[in-house]
């Protein structure tokens, strides 16, 4: 289980990694050198391993320390960030000597002033992080003195967070990742897989990609666990931005140079025209474009790269629009639709593969090639993966390459790209 790394003793390791010794990191951070010596141990206790190789000619980083390493400049690099946004907001200097931004606010404070942001109210706050409302209250106290600025707004719909209190919890919440993800790389390099990995899915990968990589991952390391986020790719994205999410499985983007977001194309896939079983259409053959001139339509909301697709295609075989009758992105609400109507839709047969195994949804006997896109992981792009997300990452990948062409199980249209 993760401990709770203290942010002094964690300013204290960063002095002497980047120095070398004890005496060289104690000035630089104005500590005496008993208690920076004092800070390393105890974050060498809690942790369980040695950060050091304690010599004559100084201090030198095992593998452990290395990692933590890497990670705390990432912390460093988030604080620094947030006060930053912060100063630009309050549009003044706010110094780096302020208690949050020279790592003097505990990690639990740190954890309450994301949890208001989220919440609104300061008893639900101190819940989430099971600590008490006076201790919420002293830690937005605190933080708030050392930037000079009130963060909180009370009104009728409990206390809103400012723009910088936004900006401040983003960084919080991304630097304490940072932390959570060095002791899961610590736990690996001894040869224990754990930590969590979270992830967001889109109806397709959800259905047809992940509950087989995930028990993939599962079988090789059991004490990983996984948290899967379903939902539009709007909201996904807002959570993967945010830290609360690792990756993101789903139709592919374009992402523009400079976006916070990177990705990486697994395979190809192609929309299919889903009806219900016993469907009139599914007895035309052959089908052609004029059959479906006047037809109903459900589809995905006009802002996804599904919809974007059908409409495109649907411009090169007809000069009017497609009768929607329905917009939605739930899969649920799709299918319902469909076996109560005479409706069709444009999906990929691997969201629907148990509907169709099973007999309840049927595929339109017509080929529209221009119905292909690629569905991939998305991450963030300055992140760098912890162990636990990096196996899934790499259980997705074999899951995409397992699949074959010529299972009739599977998509006809699913290649590995």
């Amino acid at each position: 289980m993760p401990v709770e790394i203290n942010l002094r003793h964690l300013k204290a390791f960063l002095a002497v990694a980047e120095t070398g010794r004890v005496s060289h990191g104690a000035a630089s951070i104005y500590r005496a050198q008993s208690a920076v010596t004092r800070s390393v141990l105890e974050l060498e206790a809690g942790l369980g391993v040695p950060l050091f190789e304690r010599s004559a000619a100084g201090m030198s980083l095992t593998v452990y320390g290395e990692a933590l390493l890497t990670r705390a400049r990432r912390t460093v690099e988030q604080f620094e960030l947030g006060r930053r946004e912060v100063s630009d907001l309050l549009e003044r200097p706010v110094p780096a000597t302020a208690s949050i931004f020279s790592l003097l606010v505990g990690v639990r404070r740190l954890a309450a002033l994301v949890a208001l942001t989220e919440l609104h109210n300061m008893p639900a706050a101190a819940r989430s992080i099971g600590v008490t409302q006076p201790a919420v209250s002293a830690a937005i106290r605190e933080i708030e003195g050392g930037l000079g600025a009130t963060l909180f707004e009370r009104s009728s719909r409990g206390l809103l967070p400012s723009r910088a209190a936004l900006a401040l919890a983003h960084r919080v919440r991304l630097a304490l990742d940072e932390l959570r993800q060095a002791q899961e790389e610590i736990a690996a390099l001894q040869g224990v897989m754990s930590g969590s990995v979270r992830v967001g899915a889109t109806p397709f990968g959800r259905t047809a990609i992940l509950p087989r990589a995930v028990a993939r991952l599962l079988r090789r390391h059991p004490a990983v666990r996984v948290s899967v986020t379903e939902g539009p790719f709007d909201t996904l994205a807002v959570d993967l931005r945010a830290g609360r999410l690792d990756m993101i499985v789903a139709a592919m983007r374009p992402l523009v140079a400079g976006s916070d977001f990177a990705g990486e194309a697994l395979l190809e896939d192609q929309l299919s025209l889903i009806v219900r079983a016993g469907h009139p259409l599914t007895r035309v053959r052959p089908l052609s474009f004029q059959e479906l001139s006047d037809v109903d339509w459900v589809l995905a909301r006009p802002s996804t790269p599904t919809r974007q697709l059908f409409e495109k295609a649907w411009a090169q075989h007809h000069s009017t629009a497609a009768k929607v009758v329905a917009e939605t992105s739930s899969l649920a609400m799709n299918r319902g639709l469909l076996m109560e109507s005479d409706a069709v839709t444009a999906l990929s047969r691997h969201e629907i593969e148990y509907e169709l195994r099973f007999g309840m949804l049927a595929m339109l006997p017509i080929d529209m090639p221009e119905l292909r896109h690629h569905i991939g992981l998305i991450w963030r792009a300055q992140s760098i993966a912890a162990p636990a997300a990096e196996a899934l990452m790499k259980s997705i990948r074999e899951t995409v390459s397992d699949l074959d062409p010529h299972d009739p199980s599977e998509s006809e249209s699913m290649l590995r790209r």
